[in-house]
């Protein structure tokens, strides 16, 4: 193909769905101590025998000293803080009714293509990219696509906190070949459903949002707000240290549907220890091929899933520590909203940079795998 004849590729607009339901670390850990006693009550016996060990109390100390996060959205806060549930509830929908997953995502989805200048007609691609789809098939991204009223394609894709930028790199990809002109990639993320939140170790981490972004070629662009894709980078390198085996062979297994194993798990530590270095060295070596040194960057959107694991990653980067103004932190309100973090970052935080600034989108995550968007205002 001549170089020349490819089309030069933005995102011309994002949007984002937040739910009205906020859960604080206070009132989430009352709701967790309180099915704690629950708990170890039940289990008095065992527990003074030495046969069982018993829940210890969280506290908002240690969410905060842990993640950085302070609060997180949610689509049912009620089921999540009943200490006899701990879990969403969310009431069944018919077949014909739109889905809880397409619903979000064709909000965020009108957000980005109102900024975008778009109509759904005008959009040949969508692509629903997130930790856990709300069914096997037919695809979300068919229902978000008949939702909005597209035309072309859509497909899913799950590579965990990385989907959004793995999807990015696929619609790039596609408006550069020619198989689609406008692209709507979406994130929804119910990850309010997949979190353990009976698990001390974890039952802060996520929340609930979804997010939007239009990919489409440069010269079809009419929103005053374009950002050109220089280049994406991906990886994956298998990993079993963040783990959710629920599936639909569960069922064939004669397993314990509401087993551990069936929500999300981490190793927390060797996820922190190994992921870091692999994030810096990537996103290192994506701006090396590019031309680019990390100095360079105007701004870093990066997973929002631990403070302190940003700032490390930045620090590896740059060689000092940055401020918000260099790699803003959105974890403290929405937590870690897996494939949606980095995106609500640059969604939240670019309009004060200038024609010809760089940034770069970053996730990481289960895999485990690394996503980067290397991107230059217009």
């Amino acid at each position: 193909m001549n170089t020349s004849s490819i089309p030069r590729v933005v995102i011309s607009g994002t949007g984002l769905f937040q739910p009205a339901q906020v859960i604080g670390n206070a009132e989430l850990v009352a709701s967790y101590n309180a099915y704690a006693d629950l708990h170890n009550a039940s289990h008095a016996a065992e527990i003074a025998a030495g046969t069982r060990q018993p829940l210890v109390h969280s506290s908002v100390e240690f969410i905060e000293k842990a993640s950085g996060i302070r609060q997180r959205y949610v689509l049912d806060k009620a089921g999540v803080l009943d200490p006899t549930r701990m879990k969403p509830r969310f009431a069944p929908r018919a077949d014909g009714e739109l889905s809880l997953m397409a619903e979000i995502a064709v909000d965020a989805a009108r957000q980005a293509m109102a900024a975008a200048g778009k109509l759904g007609s005008d959009i040949d691609g969508v692509l629903c990219a997130a930790a856990n789809m709300q069914r096997a098939y037919p695809a979300m991204a068919c229902e978000i696509q008949a939702a909005i009223g597209a035309g072309g394609y859509g497909f899913d894709m799950n590579v965990a906190c990385s989907s959004a930028t793995f999807a990015i790199e696929q619609a790039a990809n596609a408006v550069k070949s020619g198989s689609a002109k406008c692209v709507l990639v979406v994130n929804p993320e119910i990850t309010s459903a997949h979190l353990e939140w009976r698990d001390r170790d974890c039952h802060f981490i996520f929340g609930d949002v979804c997010t939007a972004v239009i990919v489409e070629a440069a010269d079809t662009a009419t929103s005053v707000d374009q950002w050109e894709v220089l280049g994406t980078k991906l990886v994956t390198q298998y990993s079993n240290n963040i783990r959710n085996n629920a599936g639909f062979l569960n069922r064939c297994e004669d397993t314990d549907p509401d087993a551990r194993d069936k929500t999300f798990m981490q190793e927390g530590r060797k996820v922190f220890k190994e992921v870091v270095p692999m994030a810096a060295a990537h996103i290192e070596q994506h701006l090396h091929t590019l031309g680019f040194e990390p100095t360079q960057m105007r701004r870093f959107w990066l997973h929002q899933a631990n403070l302190g694991m940003n700032q490390l990653v930045l620090k590896k980067l740059v060689g000092r520590e940055v401020g918000d103004d260099i790699a803003p932190i959105i974890l403290s309100e929405y937590a870690n909203t897996a494939s949606a973090g980095s995106i609500i970052a640059f969604h939240a935080h670019r309009a004060d940079l200038k024609a010809g600034d760089l940034g770069v989108i970053c996730s990481f995550g289960a895999g485990y795998s690394i996503g980067s968007v290397v991107v230059r205002r217009r």
